[in-house]
């Protein structure tokens, strides 16, 4: 099932990751079975909202607003909706990674961190400050690199060589 709070989101990003990101998404669709959707929480942020989450206590990122890869349209978060009730709602959200609602023998989260390392993007859940909902795919550019090509203003209004 597809969600289309995430298709919106998706359109976001930078426009060289829209179509790779929509892959990736159609193949998480297939991959999590009856009762789990995965929705994109956050992909594109400007700098004021990454301020008001970097404010936040207790502690949920590290970056402020121009200091993360979502302020250059080159990250996702993601949460897990659960059907709980079978009633097609996907009421409850859900970010345990070892959960198998689907009952596949595939532990749900990890079928999503799969199919994102298949296409090259990093995971947080691998970093030492861990952050398992986090996705980027950087195409090898520095934050500072970023910031100099946005004039420190963020967005996806620049071209990835």
């Amino acid at each position: 099932m597809r969600d289309q709070i995430t298709l919106n989101r998706i359109k976001l990003l930078h426009p060289s990751l829209i179509d790779e990101v929509s892959e990736i998404y159609d193949e998480i669709c297939k991959a999590l079975g009856k009762g789990v959707l995965c929705r994109f929480a956050h992909t594109l942020r400007t700098n004021k909202e990454q301020d008001i989450l970097f404010a936040k206590k207790p502690k949920v990122t590290n970056a402020k607003g121009g200091q993360s890869y979502h302020n250059y349209g080159l990250a996702i978060d993601i949460v897990l909706l659960l059907d709980k009730d079978n009633n097609g709602t996907h009421e409850s959200a859900s970010w345990n990674t070892k959960l198998d609602f689907d009952k596949d023998s595939q532990r749900d989260w990890m079928e999503v961190v799969r199919i994102f390392k298949m296409y090259g993007w990093e995971w947080g859940g691998d970093w030492k400050f861990v952050d398992a909902p986090h996705f980027q795919k950087t195409f090898g550019l520095s934050i500072k690199q970023l910031q100099q090509l946005t004039n420190n203003k963020g967005g996806t209004n620049y071209k990835i060589k």
